[in-house]
């Protein structure tokens, strides 16, 4: 099922997706059990906005082999992991900043991880049962401050850094499917999830033994290989096979 959040006729509203390309209105949290209230809209009435409102947003850092590569980096021994503030976020349509402290910004496509409920110090085999679904994700960087920096936090939490979305599919398959990133139409990342390092329940067992992950929070799971320089104008979109396509146009800040 697809789960979205979006705007119609000046209200704010979870929803998903219909047979009949309909949005269909839900109460509460989709992770809470958000039942169908009957109303429902044409998806070209509403506006698409990031699928969930997360407290954090915890990243894994050089998650795929090429990406290591291109990087110049060692494989880490345990998953890298690093937080991006939930003022980052923005959705699908909506405009990435480019700071003009940046001369660097690069786009890195990612698989997002919609947590479920309240975990803490959970096993990889149990993994599942605290997973709600799965999104699409840029994970935004200014590269130049990275490296400058020589930690994340700057360079990965400005305004707008985070687009999320469209939708947030509760039956992907993690055995498999298409991560790609085009830049103004032209293929820049391909690779499969199947291809991550550390795998979803490894990165989930190792982030709650450090901290309690809530409802609605956010994992990052790593960008492959092919990651680069954004400009005005852009538009960058990032697909996975079975969630969707986001698309983001970046503009000056």
């Amino acid at each position: 099922m697809k789960w979205l959040r979006y705007e119609h006729k000046g209200k704010v509203f979870y929803g998903f997706l219909t047979d009949a390309g309909l949005v269909a209105a839900a109460a509460g949290l989709p992770w809470e059990g958000a039942a169908p209230t009957g109303h429902t809209a044409a998806l070209s009435d509403v506006t698409v906005l990031a699928p969930c409102q997360p407290e954090k947003i915890v990243c894994v850092g050089v998650n795929y082999l090429d990406h290591a590569q291109e990087s110049n980096r060692s494989l880490p021994p345990e998953p890298l992991i690093f937080l991006k503030p939930p003022t980052a976020v923005i959705g699908p349509g909506e405009a990435i900043v480019h700071p003009d402290i940046s001369d660097n910004v690069h786009y890195e496509g990612e698989l997002a991880i919609v947590i479920k409920k309240r975990c803490r110090a959970v096993k990889k085999d149990e993994a599942a049962e605290y997973i709600f679904g799965c999104t699409c994700a840029n994970d935004v960087t200014a590269r130049d401050l990275q490296r400058k920096d020589i930690q994340f936090t700057r360079a990965k939490s400005f305004d707008t850094f985070c687009p999320l979305g469209p939708y947030i599919e509760t039956g992907f398959d993690f055995a498999g499917g298409e991560i790609k990133t085009r830049l103004n139409g032209r293929l820049v990342q391909s690779s499969n999830i199947n291809r991550l390092i550390f795998k979803v329940p490894e990165i989930i067992e190792f982030i709650s033994k450090v901290m309690t992950l809530c409802p609605g929070d956010v994992i990052l799971t790593g960008t492959p290989g092919g990651v680069g320089r954004m400009q005005d104008g852009d538009l960058v979109e990032v697909e996975i096979e079975g969630i969707g396509v986001l698309k983001n146009t970046v503009i000056g800040g």
